[in-house]
């Protein structure tokens, strides 16, 4: 049998895998109704309940349509009895993206609850680093 952190690690590969193949049924299947998720682009309100964030992937996965990566790099859970949360980074960009910036990667944080012995997604975030226009004077934002 799984360990929490072994289900969970599960859970969101399938969820990545689901994402890169652009399949919308396995993308919210591990989802709760009243998710919230925070998004790289708008609303910057973020979206609340499965329905708004079942509107936010079929943009992503057009542009995704179009050479775009979308992988899991690094990845790390922690879990509770009834609560966990996860991060990782993802390769997530086209060719050319990635070589105006080699190192850039999507950060993702996730937290899930347990019910009925199953985990499920109740808040998504996914953020870019704001790279200053200066790379050699951070100090320049």
């Amino acid at each position: 049998m799984q360990t929490d952190q072994e289900q969970i690690r599960t859970l969101i590969e399938r969820w990545a895998e689901a994402v890169h193949n652009g399949d919308m049924d396995r993308v919210l299947q591990d989802h709760a109704e009243d998710i919230v998720m925070f998004d790289v682009p708008p609303p910057y309100e973020g979206v609340r309940g499965l329905d708004d964030y079942r509107r936010t992937w079929p943009p992503f996965f057009e542009w995704q349509a179009q050479g775009a990566t979308f992988d899991i790099e690094s990845l790390d859970v922690i879990a509770g009895d009834d609560v966990a949360f996860a991060y990782a980074l993802l390769r997530c960009g086209t060719k050319e993206e990635f070589a105006a910036d080699p190192d850039n990667r999507l950060r993702l944080t996730l937290g899930l609850r347990k019910e009925d012995a199953h985990w499920t997604v109740v808040h998504e975030h996914h953020s870019f680093p704001l790279v200053p226009a200066d790379q050699d004077n951070p100090e320049e934002v």
